[in-house]
C-alpha cells in the first residue's frame, strides 16, 4: 500500500479536525452542555494519538531530508559518516511511525467500548476444573481492578470443593471489550492437584466467554410474548432470606431457547434486571457470530475464531509457563498472570490482530489493483 498517497491526505484532515474540536471544547456554550462536551472529548481522545504520531512523522521526515541532503554534499569523512548514521536511525523511525499510523487508522471495532458479560464454566477435569475456573474469575477480577473497571458477579454456582462450576459477571469501564475480547475460548491447566498423592500432573480445562453488552435498541425483545419468567427460592450463600423468599429469577427466551437465571441479589427485580442483561448479551453474541460468519474476509483478520471450543491457552504451573496457542507466545510469568497482570499478553494479542488486519487490507488492496 502506498502510505503517502492513500493515507497522508486523511491524516491532514484528522489534524484539522483535532484543532476544530479543541476550539469547540474551549467554547463556553459547549462547556455548559455536558452531553455535547463528552461527545467531543471522546472523539478528541480517539484521534489524539493519530495526530501526535503524524506530527512526529513530519518532524522525522524533515530531519531525514536534511540528513540525506547533508550526506549528499558533505566531503568530510567524519561528518559524512555521522550523517549516514543519522539517516539510518531516522529511516528506521520513519518505518516505525508508518506502521503505527497504519495500525491507528484501522477501522475501530464497533463493540470496543462496550461493557461485557463474562462467563466462566468448569470443563473437563471434575473438581480440579472447578477450582481452576474460580482462579480464572479471580484473575479477571484483579485485572479489572488494575484497569479501573468494575466487575460485579451476576451468578455463581459453586462446587463442593469451593470451586466454580459456573460464574457470570458484568464488567464495566472504559474499553472493556477491546481488552477482554481475546479471552473467549478453552483455557487449559496443567498442574498437580492438591488431592494427588503421587505427584502426577493432571490436565483440566475451563471455558471463558466474553460477550459485548448491547444497548437495548440493538437487541429488541418483546417481553410479553418472547419471555417466560419463573421465580424460585435462591440456594447457597446469602442468609436465611434465600430460603424464605422467591427472589431468584429464571428467564427463558422462547424463540431461541436460551435460559438465564440470577439469584445473586435479595431483590427479585434486581435479579430480573441482571438476568435480562445477560440474556441480551447472549442474543447479541449469536447475532454477532452470524454476521462474522458472513464476513469471512473480516474474520481472516482476527486472532482466533472466538469459538468457545477452541483451545486458546495453556497454564503450566510446574514450569510457571503460560502459552497462548493463537500467536505462539510463551511467557514464564504465570504467577504474575494469575495475579491479574494480563497486559503483556493482551498487548501482544492486540498487536498480532492489528498485523493480521493490515495484511488482510494490503492483500485486498493488491487484488483490487490487479482487478483494475
Amino acid at each position: 500500500m502506498d502510505f503517502d498517497r492513500s493515507v497522508l491526505p486523511r491524516l491532514e484532515q484528522i489534524e484539522r479536525e483535532r484543532e476544530e474540536l479543541s476550539a469547540r471544547m474551549a467554547d463556553s456554550g459547549v462547556a455548559s452542555n455536558p452531553a455535547l462536551y463528552r461527545e467531543l472529548a471522546t472523539r478528541f481522545s480517539e484521534i489524539e494519538p493519530i495526530v501526535n504520531a503524524h506530527r512526529e512523522l513530519k518532524r522525522v521526515r524533515a530531519e531525514l531530508a536534511d540528513a540525506e541532503s547533508l550526506a549528499a554534499s558533505e566531503t568530510d569523512e567524519e561528518l559524512l559518516e555521522m550523517a549516514r548514521e543519522e539517516s539510518l536511525g531516522l529511516s528506521a523511525r520513519n518505518a516505525e511511525l508508518v506502521e503505527e499510523l497504519q495500525r491507528l487508522m484501522l477501522p475501530k471495532d464497533p463493540n470496543a467500548d462496550k461493557n461485557v458479560i463474562l462467563e466462566i464454566r468448569a470443563g473437563t477435569g471434575g473438581d480440579e476444573a472447578s477450582l481452576f475456573a474460580a482462579e480464572l474469575m479471580r484473575m479477571y477480577e484483579r485485572f479489572a481492578e488494575s484497569c479501573g473497571w468494575q466487575l460485579k458477579l451476576v451468578e455463581a454456582s459453586e462446587s463442593e470443593v469451593g470451586g466454580l462450576k459456573e460464574g457470570i459477571a458484568n464488567v464495566s469501564g472504559e474499553g472493556v471489550y477491546a481488552r477482554l475480547k481475546f479471552e473467549s475460548g478453552v483455557h487449559r491447566v496443567q498442574r498437580v492437584p492438591a488431592t494427588e498423592s503421587q505427584g502426577r500432573i493432571h490436565t483440566s480445562a475451563a471455558t471463558v466467554a466474553v460477550l459485548p453488552e448491547p444497548d437495548e435498541v440493538e437487541v429488541e425483545i418483546d417481553e410479553d410474548k418472547e419471555l417466560r419468567l419463573d421465580s424460585f427460592s435462591a440456594s447457597g450463600p446469602g442468609g436465611q432470606h434465600v430460603n424464605r423468599t422467591a427472589s431468584a429469577v429464571r428467564i427463558t427466551h422462547l424463540p431461541s431457547g436460551i435460559v438465564v437465571q440470577c439469584q445473586d441479589e435479595k431483590s427479585w427485580h434486581k435479579n430480573r434486571t441482571k438476568a435480562l442483561k445477560v440474556l441480551r448479551a447472549r442474543l447479541f453474541d449469536v447475532a454477532l457470530r452470524e454476521q462474522q460468519e458472513k464476513e469471512s474476509e473480516a474474520r481472516r483478520g482476527k486472532i482466533g475464531s472466538g469459538d468457545r471450543s477452541e483451545k486458546i491457552r495453556t497454564y503450566n504451573f510446574p514450569q510457571s509457563r503460560v502459552t497462548d496457542h493463537r500467536i505462539n507466545l510463551t511467557l514464564h510469568s504465570l504467577e504474575k498472570l494469575m495475579a491479574g497482570e494480563l497486559d503483556p499478553l493482551v498487548d501482544a494479542l492486540e498487536a498480532a490482530e492489528a498485523s493480521k488486519r493490515l495484511e488482510a487490507e494490503a492483500a485486498s488492496a493488491e487484488s483490487g489493483s490487479a482487478g483494475d
